[in-house]
């Protein structure tokens, strides 16, 4: 969960979401050494006086045409690898469907037999000590930890988008589509999301909540369920 007045994002809790904040810190280091040449270079222009090298410098024209191909290269290569693990979906230990609705959540286990819920968000007045406001919902999702979760999104009226931000998950809900991505939950613990698409009037009320226990725990809970 985000604190107050932090910078960074949220700690990570899956492989996806590490590379991902690792390739963020290298585009920003990146960037901070192209803003430090333009800005020393600025300055040089403006202390130095103007001489004659300046009109004909094949040399640094050179230099400026491959420098920038070379750092997009390296801004392209590791993009295009996390783009490319974020679509690898091996054989999922889990499949769960999330249909988006206005302006709730239905989850459907499709391993279970009878393993389907709704998830509305807990009004105000019923939340508990500890409990987030406008994040937390009547019932959360749980699955085991440490285990390949496949999640198949779509929505029953308008677009929706179903995102972790912990998780690095993000996809949209869009009415006769399936899509899908996959996940993995590196500890245990309770990661908030939202609905990431303006759906309606009621838009930031339908939070996602994703419990990851150990698999005892989640076995437990899905036969009480099931029951």
């Amino acid at each position: 969960m985000a604190n107050h007045s932090q910078f960074g994002f949220q700690d990570a809790s899956s492989p996806i979401m590490e590379e991902l904040i690792e390739f963020h810190d290298h585009a920003l280091m990146v960037a901070l050494a192209i803003c430090s040449l333009v800005l020393y270079l600025l300055a040089l222009m403006l202390m130095e006086k103007l001489s004659s090298n300046t009109v004909d410098a094949q040399e640094i024209e050179l230099i400026w045409t491959i420098l920038p191909a070379i750092v997009l290269i390296m801004l392209a290569l590791p993009s295009l690898q996390i783009l490319y693990m974020m679509d690898e979906i091996n054989e999922p230990d889990l499949t769960l469907k999330a249909i988006g609705h206005q302006w709730y959540w239905t989850y459907e286990y499709t391993d279970f037999k009878d393993l389907t819920f709704d998830s509305y968000m807990t009004p105000t007045t019923d939340l508990q000590p500890g409990h987030f406001r406008l994040l937390e919902v009547d019932h959360r999702v749980v699955i085991p930890m440490e285990s390949l979760i496949r999640i198949i999104v779509t929505a029953n009226d308008v677009l929706h988008a179903w995102a972790v931000p912990a998780l690095g998950v993000k996809t949209d809900a869009i009415p006769g589509r399936l899509n899908q991505t996959s996940f993995i939950t590196t500890r245990p613990g309770i990661f908030y999301g939202q609905c990431s698409e303006i759906c309606g009037a009621n838009h930031s009320y339908m939070p996602i909540v994703v419990e990851s226990t150990p698999l005892t725990h989640f076995e437990r809970w899905s036969s009480l369920m099931s029951s």
